[in-house]
């Protein structure tokens, strides 16, 4: 029996600009941190090999650090490592990976697989099919040649490859490079590892996405995961089982809030969420006075629990109450203003909306100024 892992896109070297510094470091770093544990699920699984179906690099232009740090975070494993160059890490006449041969960072046990011919596995009783690419996009189907190519009998034919499958991803998938869809079926392979797809999909019994180790897009489609696959003998079905390799999760929400429930509803899915997930929210509706307060608290729980919190309110209007109102105890022209508001909120049209708006935006500044006694001390 073969049993191996399959993973792809683990985009070393991803820029996060979107974020703080800091949670911007930290999800870059763990791209390293999704590779040591995808070599530790290898030796504990006690697998044949991993097969990395394209994009181990996010570009061609990292750093010499970088390159070892790489294949040093895959020394938790000691088996064979099949590489293959994808889209964003192509084969080219002068590329990362003839760069990272170069500086010797590459080990004997990883097998770099920049040319269209079969690696011959006869070890572990696998001949692996590479279509690797050469430049970023192309528009022939790169795994042709897997239909004619020759392999042992007794070997499980195992397909590796970086692109689309036709008809299978949507029209902003990462790269247009064409897959067949029926390629495991035409070249009589056992199993095809794909790569391109960062979530995790099947396509047929013999052909599956692995998606990248470790989440880094706001998508519910199983991201940071790798694939455990055994396959008794050649010919027979591959049995696929995902494994969570990866560390942060991604949530992207939005929410309306319009009565105190909402609210109340809201700060338990958050409460929920695992901790040091990646959070984006986006919040529309309105809010008292005390619920901003509420909501402003949890939030700043919240942004200290979790590797980032990023809130947009914009939509969410502060809409005081006619206690809160009167709890500020505003008097004179401030007194006269928040009236006229008050009259000019009624109702709908552009006026009352900035009326509502400004309203609230007074009302919370009145409530943030010091007492007398805080002024006093």
């Amino acid at each position: 029996m073969l049993r191996f892992l399959h993973t792809a896109d683990w985009q070393i070297g991803r820029q996060y600009a979107r974020f703080e510094v800091e949670d911007a470091a930290a999800l870059a770093e763990a791209r390293f941190t999704a590779v040591e544990r995808l070599a530790g699920l290898a030796t504990e699984e006690q697998v044949s090999a991993v097969l990395v179906a394209g994009d181990i690099f996010d570009a061609q232009g990292l750093s010499n650090r970088t390159l070892h740090r790489t294949f040093q975070a895959m020394s938790g494993f000691a088996g064979p490592w099949v590489l293959l160059p994808g889209n964003h890490d192509a084969a080219l006449a002068e590329s990362i990976w003839s760069r990272a041969q170069r500086i010797g960072a590459v080990p004997d046990n990883v097998h770099v697989l920049t040319r269209p011919e079969p690696l011959r596995l006869d070890a572990i009783g696998a001949a692996i099919l590479p279509a690797p690419l050469t430049q970023r996009q192309t528009h022939e189907d790169l795994t042709a040649w897997f239909d004619d190519a020759a392999t042992p009998d007794g070997l499980v034919r195992i397909g590796l490859a970086h692109g689309s499958v036709e008809g299978q991803l949507p029209e902003s998938a990462d790269s247009p490079n064409p897959i067949a869809a029926d390629r495991a079926a035409t070249a009589r392979l056992d199993y095809l590892a794909l790569g391109d797809w960062h979530g995790l999909k099947q396509v047929d019994a013999r052909t599956w996405y692995s998606g990248t180790p470790e989440q880094e897009r706001f998508k519910n489609n199983g991201a940071g995961q790798a694939l455990l696959v055994e396959i008794d003998r050649p010919g027979a079905v591959p049995r696929v089982e995902a494994r969570a390799t990866g560390q942060y999760g991604w949530y992207q929400w939005r929410r309306r809030l319009a009565v105190a429930s909402d609210l109340d509803a809201l700060l338990e899915e958050l409460a929920a969420l695992p901790a040091m997930s990646v959070i984006d929210l986006t919040l529309a509706g309105e809010l008292d006075l005390a619920g901003k307060q509420h909501l402003d608290q949890a939030l700043s729980a919240a942004a200290g629990r979790h590797r980032s919190l990023q809130v947009d309110t914009a939509e969410l209007a502060l809409s005081p109450t006619a206690e809160d109102l009167a709890d500020l105890h505003a008097d004179g022209y401030v007194g006269h203003v928040i009236r006229e508001l008050q009259e000019q909120q009624t109702g709908d049209g552009e006026g009352a909306d900035t009326a509502r708006r400004a309203l609230g935006i007074l009302a919370g500044l009145l409530r943030e100024r010091p007492s007398a006694k805080e002024s006093s001390s």
